[in-house]
């Protein structure tokens, strides 16, 4: 199924493919109209524009999770896009200056379950879920390694990496100096430090700072 607002570019999808052999079994111009149609046509693949009157290709992809793989074939090759486009759950992702051999070959691709991304894209997209992988993963430490800490401890903690004196962090919780000296020794204390140098180490290397 070919899903574009430009009638001619549409069609010439659609043309390109059938022409390979491949059978187009709806087609569509605007958001809620390509929802519906898909649903009733249950295609293989679903070749998707993401700039779409009614509804937005990304919402588009995102309705249709799980019930058809989607390749995205947009003008846009912005980080933005992409990445948005994948969380929406596209399988691949084609600029429109790819040729005519290139989508058949990403539409063959796509409906066997490979992702497939135009050149340079496929590298913004792993680093972009590696990112994301670590960011969770140092999430899961931090929750982890610091159970036992108070909100107000973990907040001192945070202030303490990023370098402030007791003074500036005292002005910035508008609590006293005293106060923030208790709140890090007893952060030395349960997680079995003896300086402030420890302490900024154990925080930066949980991604606290």
């Amino acid at each position: 199924m070919v899903v574009d607002d430009h009638p001619m570019w549409r069609d010439a999808v659609a043309r390109d493919l059938g022409e390979a052999g491949m059978e187009v079994v709806a087609t569509a111009g605007e958001g809620p109209q390509a929802v519906s149609r898909a649903r009733a046509a249950r295609p293989d693949v679903l070749v998707l524009d993401l700039n779409l009157p009614g509804l937005p290709g990304a919402e588009v992809c995102r309705q249709l999770a799980g019930e058809v793989r989607v390749l995205v074939l947009s003008a846009s090759g912005e980080q933005r896009d992409v990445l948005e486009a994948v969380k929406a759950g596209a399988t691949g992702y084609l600029v429109k200056s790819a040729s005519a051999a290139e989508l058949v070959d990403a539409v063959r691709r796509t409906a066997a379950g490979e992702p497939v991304f135009t050149p340079g894209l496929a590298g913004l997209v792993l680093g972009e879920y590696r990112r994301l992988a670590a960011a969770a993963a140092a999430s899961t430490a931090v929750a982890d390694d610091v159970p036992h800490l108070t909100e107000r401890e973990t907040e001192v903690l945070r202030l303490v990496a990023k370098g402030l004196t007791y003074r500036q962090i005292a002005e910035r919780l508008v609590i006293s100096h005293r106060t923030v000296q208790n709140h890090v020794q007893n952060t030395l204390g349960k997680l079995q430090l003896h300086n402030r140098a420890e302490l900024v180490r154990y925080a930066i290397e949980r991604g606290l700072d």
